[in-house]
């Protein structure tokens, strides 16, 4: 028996292969194209492990992946592969829907072809789950109600179009082919080995260098924050208690404004990493022009996962953050390695 993970040397893919092989011992197949994203020094601590095989790919290369299906036969095959960064899909959409779209497409004929040719045993067993977001859901306003797994798509981004179109394909691939599929869609993920594109290691990241702490607007754009270790934990669950054709909400429980998230980022530093001059890293804070459709408020409503399959978040905000700032001060070899100069340039246009 064996699983076969796409995009699993990303941020949440590689979390959650570290966190599947430590917690049993049933072998991940490993399938990532390696982008800048996608980083083989996220799954370091698996060299020489045997359960863990690695195999480098696209997800829109049919061929290789139904290859890869053929040789390793998995039981499941877990989707996390995708371009997901709002701010790269702003400027550069069409990579977005390469990935999102069309890879899903072929990702989901090579599965629907490997999934027509096993017996009937093979076949009640199988599944595919695809991980997706609650960007789809669209923006909230302050006092909506959170987003329920029946709340319409109204997508904002061409990051958040692309993935409610993956979402589609595989509600289809089961409603047309039978593919036994499912689906989980997770508000904002956060810890160890996030890309710092993203808020909350990029604030890490620049206030250690001495660098602005670049907000949107006026910094009032409300997340839900869900520490990855309870995402990984979540799909778990999923995979082994969920029902097909069915789609469940992952939240922390955890809405915070994007200055508030800033704020608490620099007075743990503050303590956990004093500035020479003996000033807050709150001096830093620098409020820049708001990007293109930023969604005001999202918040997932995560009860039904509670409900029917019994999973809660292990960790608050609080909990979560304080493991993530020390994991960040404790890896900056590994920050320096990924944050090369076409990272430098980029966020130097990104946040002019």
């Amino acid at each position: 028996m064996t699983i076969l993970v796409t995009g699993g040397a990303g941020f949440i893919g590689a979390n959650f292969v570290m966190d599947w092989l430590a917690a049993g011992n049933e072998p991940v197949v490993n399938y990532d194209k390696l982008t800048y994203a996608g980083n083989l020094e996220n799954l370091a601590s698996l060299k020489g492990n045997n359960r863990h095989i690695f195999v480098q790919g696209d997800i829109g290369d049919y061929d290789q992946v139904l290859q890869t299906l053929a040789q390793h036969k998995p039981r499941a095959v877990l989707n996390f592969a995708a371009e997901s960064h709002v701010d790269r899909s702003i400027h550069s959409p069409e990579d977005f829907i390469q990935t999102n779209i069309v890879g899903t497409y072929r990702l989901l004929e090579a599965v629907r072809a490997h999934f027509t040719g096993l017996s009937a045993p093979d076949k009640s067993a199988f599944r595919l789950l695809h991980v997706s977001t609650d960007e789809v859901y669209g923006s909230l306003g302050f006092e909506d109600p959170a987003f329920t797994e029946e709340h319409t798509y109204q997508p904002n981004s061409p990051y958040s179009a692309s993935k409610a179109a993956s979402d589609h394909l595989v509600r289809a691939y089961h409603h047309t082919y039978g593919l036994p599929v499912m689906t989980t869609n997770c508000s904002n993920n956060y810890g160890p080995y996030q890309f710092p594109e993203k808020l909350i290691p990029l604030m890490i990241h620049n206030a250690l260098i001495g660098k602005p702490l670049p907000i949107y607007g006026d910094g009032l754009n409300v997340r839900d924050w869900l520490y990855v270790g309870d995402h990984c934990s979540a799909i778990c669950v999923v995979l082994e208690r969920g029902k097909v054709d069915e789609t469940y909400n992952i939240g922390g429980w955890n809405e915070m404004s994007n200055i508030a998230v800033v704020h608490t980022l620099c007075d743990i530093l503050d303590a956990e990493k004093p500035r020479a001059d003996g000033a807050s890293y709150r001096t830093q804070i620098t409020f820049v022009a708001d990007r293109p459709g930023h969604d005001r408020r999202y918040a997932i409503d995560a009860t039904k996962i509670d409900r029917d399959l019994g999973w809660k978040p292990a960790q608050t905000f609080e909990t979560g953050i304080r493991r993530t700032v020390r994991w960040y001060l404790d890896n900056q070899p590994w920050v320096k390695n990924v944050t090369s100069g076409a990272y430098r340039a980029w966020v130097a246009a990104q946040y002019q």
